[in-house]
């Protein structure tokens, strides 16, 4: 992996280290600015632009910088974050691409693993190929498994190839050759004739992009790069052009779906390695937030506009995983997607956001989500076009949201358009209240978010109620008690800021590379040379990139795994590899450290059956930097906190008096009870009937669920999930 940051210009005058991260969302776009010589946090928030989103980052970075201050010129570091390669998979808005593979395996990416992933799915529909079968061409070659040459490519076959790829146009190229992950001599040879044949034409080589075991995850992980290559490269040149014009000198960096950060070469080169940019940010966030309220234990969550993320947060760091599936077709089973090959924090995303649109169906079922009305139309209460009900609708109706208050007051909240708009669509066909509607639509993306949380966390071993909740995201804190409730959590944590939170991770994360390469062997007759030569060639890779990034070797701090398995499985279980150089002692160590990590995650423990190690893997960090959480606000910790009353929806007590307080006057040592609700600009808090609140010195809340678990109301005694007939949704 070539990364590196690349600087716009060179005269950075020194004393300016201005910080800005910034967060492109399906609805909103969320800036943060850290001011070092004050220590001082700026934050904000812009409707996202999806024709350009270029245009919103620029129109809020200009925003930001009036707010605080300073000048363009101040800025050393801009972090950004963006949605643009998922969402171009998803939408299928990627170039014209063709595949070179080996001769007879024209059809592995149809082909897959050739499994069902519903068995019970008679008109089961499988993810179709980022490449027509058209443009996928063959060429004579052969290595083996241990990287043997068994037959020497045919450069006719690549040359002829490049001719066929001219011909239909084809914007980028994708090479995956069998094995290729044991010897890349072909592929490397097979890119250097496609370049000559076609100059200017990306191509992307599967060893290069993930060294792994296993061709049809390597060859979708080197198709879905070069399918989003183009577009990227459009959109960062038109970025950095954007901000050249404005008079930014500084570096731009990007988050990477590990959590590291690295530079517009990586954008250009490995566009792939951003599709979880944005959610990694904020699971880097709430790691952050984990340690500074000595909370080890978290559940990130996450909802913003369009989805809602969960991550957990162990011992103060994300759960990581080293693959990824997009794009899939039943949006939550898991395999019915394009699987990847590349390291991203471990996260499941729910299609439940504030924008998501609620629906009566064909059946007469009322359903949410997971379609959004994003920030072009968005919710009806916003007034830009949209006319479909969505959550944040429903919200307001049910006196979580102040229709007076929308960002901080810049926006005004329709309240009549809403009404209108459940009445016509939810509460009419169902034979409902307008109330009874939005109640409706609450619990059923509450309950959809928490049964998906519980799987999620269910499949690790693990037990929600032994987490603390950290809610952020513009829709997190409104949910988070609810969800909290529904899973059995005692603690909920909502920081300052928590709707912009992602974009603070931006710049809270370290600078940091994750590189692997596949040996497979049974443990104890591993050829510990070549094990040790692995790992220190991927040392030397890992430090050289973070030394060209500006860090010194001697703050560089690596991590090392391997991918595990009982001989025979399919799928295999990541163990930590001990530092200093391996010999056969290690082996035992090894199959300890395996036996244990299989029997938290399944429970038992298989006897008799050898065990062998397939990928190594190495993660090399440099320091992260250090933020203050000192936060600009206007009228900062002057007056009192409560603002006003307001009649606010609580499960089975109906709507109860709430105090609403400015978030902005909560000052460290604070305590009060719900009911409340608690406002900033970004976000507000719903907290619920005798919780107990407590102001931290990082100004974050920290929440003690009320006991008992009832969701029910009068109010919702006609409303059932999305499994009812609308006939069982009337009144009684």
């Amino acid at each position: 992996m070539a990364y590196g940051l690349r600087r716009l210009q060179v005269n950075q005058r020194s004393g300016d280290n201005v910080r800005i991260g910034v967060d492109v969302g399906g609805t909103f776009t969320d800036l943060v600015l850290v001011d070092p010589q004050t220590g001082t946090i700026f934050l904000g928030k812009q409707l996202t632009t999806h024709v350009d989103p270029s245009r919103a980052i620029l129109e809020g970075l200009e925003r930001l910088l009036e707010q605080s201050h300073r000048a363009i010129e101040h800025v050393s570091h801009l972090v950004h974050g963006t949605t643009l390669v998922t969402n171009t998979i998803i939408e299928r808005r990627g170039a014209k691409i063709g595949l070179l593979t080996t001769r007879g395996f024209r059809d592995f990416l149809e082909l897959g693993k050739e499994i069902r992933h519903d068995r019970h799915d008679l008109f089961l529909r499988r993810p179709e190929p980022l490449v027509p079968r058209r443009l996928r061409l063959e060429a004579s070659e052969r290595i083996n498994a241990t990287g043997e040459v068994i037959s020497e490519l045919v450069e006719a076959d690549v040359r002829a190839a490049a001719q066929q790829f001219k011909a239909d146009s084809v914007e980028a190229i994708a090479v995956c050759f069998l094995h290729s992950y044991a010897n890349g001599a072909h592929e490397r040879r097979a890119k250097q004739i496609l370049a000559s044949e076609l100059p200017g034409v990306p191509i992307t080589v599967s060893h290069g992009i993930a060294p792994e075991i296993r061709e049809y995850e390597r060859g979708n992980t080197a198709c879905a790069n070069a399918y989003v290559q183009p577009m990227m490269n459009r959109y960062v040149r038109r970025l950095e052009g954007g901000l050249r014009k404005r008079g930014f000198f500084g570096s731009l960096s990007l988050m990477l779906s590990g959590g590291g950060l690295t530079g517009l070469e990586a954008a250009e080169s490995e566009p792939i390695q951003l599709i979880e940019s944005g959610p990694a940010a904020g699971a880097t966030a709430a790691a952050f937030y984990s340690r500074i309220t000595q909370i080890p234990d978290l559940i990130s969550f996450d909802m913003g506009g369009t989805t809602a993320k969960m991550c957990l947060i162990e011992c103060g760091q994300p759960e990581r995983s080293n693959e990824f599936e997009t794009a899939r077709v039943s949006r939550f089973q898991k395999g019915s997607g394009l699987p990847l090959k590349i390291p991203v924090i471990d996260l499941i995303e729910i299609g439940a956001g504030g924008g998501s649109i609620a629906r009566v169906d064909q059946m007469g079922l009322l359903k949410v989500g997971p379609e959004s009305a994003g920030s072009e139309s968005g919710p009806v209460c916003y007034g830009r076009g949209g006319s479909l009900p969505t959550v944040t609708d429903a919200d307001l109706v049910l006196g979580y949201l102040s229709p007076d208050y929308f960002l901080g007051g810049e926006m005004t909240l329709d309240m009549a358009a809403v009404e209108r708009a459940l009445t016509k669509h939810i509460a009419e066909p169902l034979g409902l209240e307008v109330v009874e509607a939005a109640v409706g639509i609450r619990r059923i993306v509450d309950e959809k978010m928490a049964a998906a949380t519980r799987m999620y966390i269910a499949e690790k071993g693990r037990d929600p109620r032994q987490y603390a909740l950290l809610a952020f995201g513009g829709a997190g804190p409104v949910h988070a008690h609810s969800l909290a409730r529904l899973l059995g959590i005692k603690r909920l944590v909502v920081p300052l800021g928590a709707g912009v939170m992602s974009a603070l991770g931006f710049l809270v994360s370290a600078p940091a590379i994750t590189l692997s390469r596949s040996y497979s062997a049974r443990v104890l007759a591993l050829d510990w040379p070549r094990v040790n030569g692995l790992l220190e060639a991927m040392e030397q890779e890992a430090s050289g990139f973070l030394t060209r990034s500006g860090i010194a070797p001697h703050c560089v701090s690596f991590r090392r795994s391997v991918d595990m398995r009982y001989l025979g499985q399919g799928f295999e279980v990541p163990v930590d590899v001990p530092n200093g150089i391996l010999d056969a002692a290690t082996a035992d160590s090894l199959i300890d450290r395996f036996r244990k990590a299989y029997e938290l995650r399944f429970g038992r423990s298989v006897v008799g059956v050898p065990i062998e190690a397939l990928t190594w893997r190495l993660e090399a960090v440099g320091p992260a930097p250090e933020v203050s959480l000192r936060f600009a606000g206007p009228e900062r910790h002057v007056g009192e906190p409560r603002k006003a009353s307001r009649q606010v929806y609580f499960g089975e007590h109906g709507f109860l008096a709430a105090d609403v307080l400015d978030r902005y006057r909560l000052r460290p040592g604070m305590k009060f009870e719900g009911p409340a609700v608690v406002e900033e600009r970004e976000s507000t808090t719903v907290i619920g009937p005798g919780c107990k609140v407590e102001v931290d010195p990082s100004l974050s809340l920290i929440i003690d669920i009320a006991e008992g678990s009832a969701q029910t109301s009068p109010l919702s005694r006609g409303v059932r999930l999305e499994a009812v007939k609308s006939e069982e949704l009337s009144r009684a």
